[in-house]
C-alpha cells in the first residue's frame, strides 16, 4: 500500500492582513500547512516552537523585517528554505538576499500560483541542513564548474569564454535545477526589470551557452528546452566553497 503524500507546513509572514488572509486559504488548498506570523520575530519564535518546512516571508515588515529574520537565520545555522516576497524589484536587492542565504525571490504583486510552483520548486531542490545553491561560490555539475566570485566558467580544464550576460544566465539556471524557467523570469532575473530588449535576447545566450558547452539541444546534458514554455538546467547540480 502507498504511503500518504507528505502535507508540507508553510510559515507565511507578513504584516499585510489583506495578504495572509487570502494567501493562506489559496496554499492550504494547494495542498500545504499553513502558519502565519505578522514579522520576523513573531517568526523566528514559530521556527524555535513548531518548525515549518518552508518560510514564505516578506522583506519590508516593522520590528525586525525579513531580510534581518532571514540573516539571524542562517547565523544560527539554520538552513530552512526561505523565498522573500518584496515589492523593492532592484537586481542588486536580489543578490544581496540570495547573498544571505534566501532561496528565492519573487516581487510583488505576484501570482499565487506562481508562489506556488515557486515553493514546489525549491522543496524538491532543497538540501535539509546545508545552505542552498544561491549561496554556493561554486557550482559544479559533472565537468562544469562556475566560480560565482570571480564570473568564471570551465569545462573540465578547458576555460569557456563566456560574456558576463551568459555567466549570469548560466549561474541562475544551476541555482534552480530541474526548474521550468520562463524566459521572461530569467530577463528579469538576469537583464533586471528595466532592461530594454526582449526575450528573443535570452535565446541568444542560451545558444552561446550551448555552443560553449557543446550541448545538443535534441539530446541535452545541461540546458534543456521545454517547447513553447522556457527552459530547464536538466543536471545535477552540487554547490562548493
Amino acid at each position: 500500500m502507498a504511503e500518504p503524500e507528505r502535507t508540507w507546513h508553510i510559515l507565511l509572514v507578513d504584516d499585510e492582513t489583506a495578504i495572509t488572509d487570502n494567501l493562506a486559504p489559496f496554499l492550504e488548498r494547494a495542498g500545504f500547512k499553513v502558519s502565519i506570523a505578522a514579522d520576523g520575530g513573531q517568526a523566528l519564535q514559530q521556527v524555535t516552537s513548531s518548525p515549518p518546512d518552508l518560510i514564505v516571508m516578506d522583506v519590508l515588515m516593522p520590528k525586525v523585517d525579513g531580510r534581518e529574520a532571514l540573516r539571524r537565520l542562517r547565523r544560527s545555522g539554520n538552513w530552512l528554505p526561505v523565498i522573500l516576497l518584496t515589492q523593492v524589484g532592484e537586481s542588486s536587492e536580489r543578490a544581496m538576499a540570495l547573498e544571505e542565504g534566501a532561496d528565492d525571490y519573487l516581487n510583488k504583486p505576484f501570482d499565487p500560483y506562481e508562489l506556488t510552483a515557486r515553493i514546489r520548486a525549491v522543496l524538491r531542490r532543497a538540501r535539509p541542513g546545508q545552505p542552498p545553491l544561491t549561496t554556493a561560490s561554486r557550482l559544479m555539475c559533472g565537468d562544469l564548474s562556475v566560480d560565482r566570485r570571480a564570473r568564471r566558467a570551465w569545462l573540465g580544464p578547458q576555460e569557456l569564454m563566456l560574456t558576463p550576460k551568459a555567466i549570469a544566465l548560466l549561474e541562475y539556471l544551476m541555482t534552480h535545477p530541474d526548474e521550468l524557467l520562463n524566459r521572461e523570469r530569467l530577463l528579469e532575473a538576469v537583464w533586471g526589470w528595466d532592461y530594454p530588449t526582449g526575450t528573443r535576447t535570452v535565446d541568444t545566450r542560451i545558444a552561446e551557452l550551448r555552443r560553449a558547452l557543446a550541448d545538443d539541444a535534441a539530446d541535452p546534458r545541461y540546458i534543456e528546452t521545454i517547447s513553447g514554455e522556457g527552459y530547464r538546467f536538466a543536471g545535477k547540480v552540487e554547490g562548493g566553497s
